[in-house]
């Protein structure tokens, strides 16, 4: 069965907003696929074009390679499990997961077959004759994804259903639901504000902001090379400095910090950097490190404000002596242990970094994300880029 899924040119508009700027994105049958972004960026929407419940206002939606211009919703080869599940309360778990196929006539011999055969696929076997409200939210999960799979779709639509679990339900139910993907071959389609979710599970993520996919990759070059500023400061923590570019040889670009003295970084082939041009540069808490005097590589003196101890790290929260900007570092316990004198509020310590985990982006506006919530706090008309990845463009 094929359960590709093709945006060509889409534009969703409710009157004089546009929701979706014009889009075009291809995902492959088979594909564990995240969209990923802030609430209201348009991710629940292009998920309502996929199964019908819009229609675009412009483009099409094509589905196994087949336009679904007119198909209703009951009809496309695509089911949806919603973020509140939609269980049936009063229904026992047999009926929930056999609701559909019933809708559609088959027999009951037929139905039985597959609920039993489904819960095997989703490890709840002998459940079958309990009621939903004797479930665990997990089971829940579970059963919801039994029900949506019992009709056979080509496509499985996926918006947040996993948002009102508590953290380690959550963590256990992705590695449940990369299983049974894998399991079915069914093409998903995610949708998700959750970094952690969209990064652990997919095969390929797309980043949106305010209706445009900003860029679409694998999870870990989404984390290593992000495109636009955007990406850099949404997926994962990103300290982010501002800096001017000196000169660029090959992907390393020597920087000027200002204040801050000499930096540099690192920048993809795809990155078009002008010397002189203002420039961001971006550096993960993870990857600083405290130096000595004898270091000579580039380095950020910081005066330590905090310091939270997390378990397997230590997270520090310090401001740049040259500019007063915070800088945040995170260490492993190994490093934390070999600094333990030096970790202390108060405490002036110099961090270096290897620049070729700092990536150097153009400072082309782009949104600003609140490092707590994770939202959008500023938009610029600049930072309206043209989507990056091979597949996509948006314009």
């Amino acid at each position: 069965m094929d359960g590709s899924v093709k945006l060509d040119e889409v534009v969703m508009r409710f009157g004089d907003f546009t929701a979706i700027e014009r889009t075009s994105l291809e995902i492959a049958s088979g594909e564990f696929f995240s969209f990923l972004g802030p609430s209201g960026c348009g991710k629940t929407t292009i998920l309502n074009m996929i199964s019908g419940f819009l229609t675009p206002s412009d483009g099409q939606v094509m589905i196994g390679g087949e336009p679904m211009a007119g198909v209703p919703v009951n009809h496309r080869p695509t089911a949806m499990i919603f973020q509140n599940l939609a269980l049936f309360p009063l229904m026992t778990v047999y009926e929930n997961i056999e609701f559909g196929l019933e809708v559609r006539g088959v027999d009951k011999r037929k139905r039985r077959e597959a609920s039993e055969r489904l819960l095997a696929l989703v490890a709840l076997e002998g459940s079958g004759s309990k009621l939903v409200t004797e479930l665990s939210g997990g089971q829940k999960q579970r059963i919801a994804i039994a029900r949506a799979l019992a009709v056979e779709p080509r496509v499985l639509l996926l918006d947040e259903p996993l948002s009102a679990l508590d953290l380690k339900l959550r963590q256990h139910m992705r590695a449940e639901l990369k299983a049974i993907q894998r399991k079915t071959g069914i093409t998903f389609i995610y949708i998700t504000h959750d970094q952690g979710e969209a990064l652990t599970m997919s095969d390929r993520v797309a980043v949106m902001s305010a209706g445009r996919i900003q860029q679409v990759t694998d999870p870990m070059t989404l984390y290593r090379a992000p495109l636009t500023g955007f990406v850099a400061s949404f997926v994962g923590e990103n300290n982010r400095l501002e800096v001017k570019v000196v000169d660029r040889q090959g992907p390393r670009v020597r920087l000027d910090g200002g204040a801050l003295g000499p930096l540099m970084g690192s920048a993809g082939e795809d990155v078009v950097l002008a010397n002189g041009q203002a420039a961001a540069l971006y550096v993960r808490p993870e990857h600083l490190r405290p130096v000595d005097d004898g270091y000579t590589g580039p380095r950020l003196e910081t005066t330590i404000e905090a310091v939270h101890f997390e378990g397997a790290w230590l997270m520090l929260e310090t401001r740049l002596d040259a500019s007063g900007e915070k800088l945040r570092v995170q260490l492993g316990s190994d490093l934390a242990k070999q600094a333990a004198g030096m970790l202390e509020p108060g405490r002036q310590v110099g961090f270096g970094y290897d620049p070729e985990e700092a990536v150097v982006l153009p400072d082309d506006g782009s949104p600003v994300v609140d490092e707590a919530t994770g939202e959008v706090v500023e938009t610029s008309a600049k930072g309206e880029a043209e989507a990056g990845g091979a597949h996509v463009s948006s314009a």
